[in-house]
């Protein structure tokens, strides 16, 4: 456990400057921080389905997804596909919609002539979450029939597979994609509340009731929804960190004392094993409660989230029994190089976070993010923490290790890559992306079918269709790349690599 401590420093501890070296230095030039954070936003109007507003930027993406939700009764239209294809999974679109609003939260003040680019970003989300839950004691799980969808290469605005909407309800229940919608609605709420009173407040009360069901009606969507979730977006951490996550968020929008006491009385019951699906293969992690986070795993999360409310309470007191502060400190010292804690993540040698399973950039965004609101939470209290043998990390430290991350993805590597499509001079041309593939509407009108997109997957040319802000998964390990639309965990941008990484990115802009 780390020793932790408040107000000032101890006097005697030898504070340690560090920051990952990167392998290649002559990379590691300065970047344009505010324009990759122009970038990062505009890739979410590229993910968008339903009608397009005039004021889309991305302008070969043209409507798609009119009638989504017509087989159930309901207007489905809207929403975000979550990566490559043209599926709307709500499970991680919920996600993204938190960890948007967490952005704006937390460094909206900064973000300047793009915070109405992020506020468009969450809306468009937020909305369609409330018409996802526009029917009492049920929630919208996936639209779309993944897979056929995943069995054909053809563009959002032309496809032709079912668009089969999945539900949850009382009698199949699913905890987890309800609890994260509430999460994401009390989550926006907060975000609009200046702004536009009664839309937050249409959020806010939303997110209460559907907090309610997910509490209510428990159960894994896994089951309830069958292949509408797997093998894609499979629930492997359980459901009870959603609902702990979303009662932290209602605590957070309200500060009614009964949702505070939510996450107090269950957050024992997060258990210390998080599994995980890696290459399809299921293997246990021992420390996932203190450092999982994604769209799978809350833990990690509620953890820095919750502190927080800690930390505007009380200094910590070891001999109190709030464990919050205590696991994001470890948290904060499994992950940086230099601490002599047992780490969490490895590095590569050019210095980028690695975890476990595909699409790594996720992770580094994610916990990235989690680690500079922390620095900030930190600040605010005077707190440095001792990971042992003198070890002393300061919010600065946590400054320092983020941009590492940042400037890595933005470039600063070994091979010079930037890892967000349109941002530098070299960046990946052939991502794993529908839309980005095939010729668009403005050039080619008539319909495509199922397999006519074929042909350019397996083309060598540069994608026609620049999808400019998109976060692919990143290297391998070595810090390698190969720039393939085959190699998907490589290659595939997703919503929840770029939704941590807009706030990440706001707060160096005041640098």
């Amino acid at each position: 456990m780390s020793k932790i401590m408040c107000t000032s420093y101890l006097s005697g501890v030898l504070i340690l400057a560090w920051m990952l070296t990167m392998a290649a230095a002559q990379n590691s030039g300065s970047h344009n921080y505010a324009d990759a954070l122009s970038k990062c936003l505009m890739f979410f109007e590229g993910q968008r389905s339903g009608k397009l507003p005039p004021s889309q930027r991305i302008t070969w993406r043209k409507d798609s997804g009119l009638k989504d939700g017509s087989d159930v009764g309901m207007d489905l239209v809207g929403g975000y596909y979550d990566a490559g294809d043209n599926v709307k999974f709500n499970f991680p679109m919920a996600f993204t919609t938190t960890m948007l609003s967490w952005s704006v939260l937390e460094f909206g003040q900064l973000m300047g002539s793009e915070l109405p680019h992020a506020l468009e970003a969450i809306r468009w989300g937020s909305d369609y979450l409330l018409k996802s839950t526009s029917v009492p004691d049920s929630v919208v799980g996936v639209v779309g029939d993944p897979n056929g969808d995943h069995t054909c290469w053809e563009r959002p605005e032309d496809m032709t597979t079912p668009r089969t909407t999945y539900v949850v309800n009382k009698e199949k229940p699913g905890s987890e994609v309800a609890a994260e919608t509430a999460a994401a609605l009390a989550a926006s709420s907060m975000v609009f509340k200046d702004s536009d009173k009664f839309y937050s407040a249409s959020l806010l009360n939303r997110s209460i009731q559907v907090f309610e069901f997910a509490d209510k009606y428990r159960g894994s969507y896994n089951d309830s929804i069958g292949e509408g979730a797997c093998p894609f977006y499979c629930d492997f951490s359980g459901y009870k960190d959603e609902l702990i996550w979303g009662a932290a968020w209602l605590y957070k929008a309200t500060k009614i004392p009964q949702y505070w006491d939510y996450v107090k009385n269950n957050i024992q019951f997060l258990g210390p094993t998080v599994v995980r699906n890696i290459n399809g293969i299921l293997v246990a992690s021992l420390t996932g409660d203190v450092t999982e986070f994604g769209w799978d795993s809350k833990h990690a999360g509620i953890n820095i989230l919750v502190s927080q409310v800690s930390f505007q309470e009380q200094c910590y007191d070891p001999n109190n029994a709030n464990p919050f502060i205590p696991k994001a400190d470890q948290l904060v010292c499994s992950i940086l190089p230099q601490s002599p804690a047992q780490k969490s993540v490895t590095y590569s040698p050019g210095g980028l976070l690695f975890k476990p399973g595909g699409s790594n950039l996720q992770h580094s965004t994610s916990l990235s993010f989690l680690l500079m609101a922390y620095a900030g939470y930190m600040k605010a209290s005077n707190k440095v923490i001792d990971c042992g043998n003198n070890f002393v990390v300061t919010p600065a430290s946590l400054v320092n290790f983020t941009k590492g991350q940042v400037d890595y993805i933005l470039g600063s590597n070994p091979l010079g890559m930037s890892y967000m499509v349109g941002y530098g001079q070299k960046f990946p041309q052939k991502i794993h992306h529908r839309g980005s593939v095939n010729p668009s509407m403005e050039n080619n009108l008539q319909q495509m079918q199922c397999h006519e997109g074929d042909l350019y997957f397996k083309s060598n040319d540069p994608n026609p269709n620049i999808l400019v802000g998109a976060i692919v998964g990143g290297p391998a390990e070595d810090d390698t790349f190969e720039d393939s639309r085959s190699n998907v965990q490589q290659s595939e941008p997703t919503t929840y690599i770029n939704a941590p990484f807009v706030g990440v990115l706001a707060n160096f802009l005041k640098g």
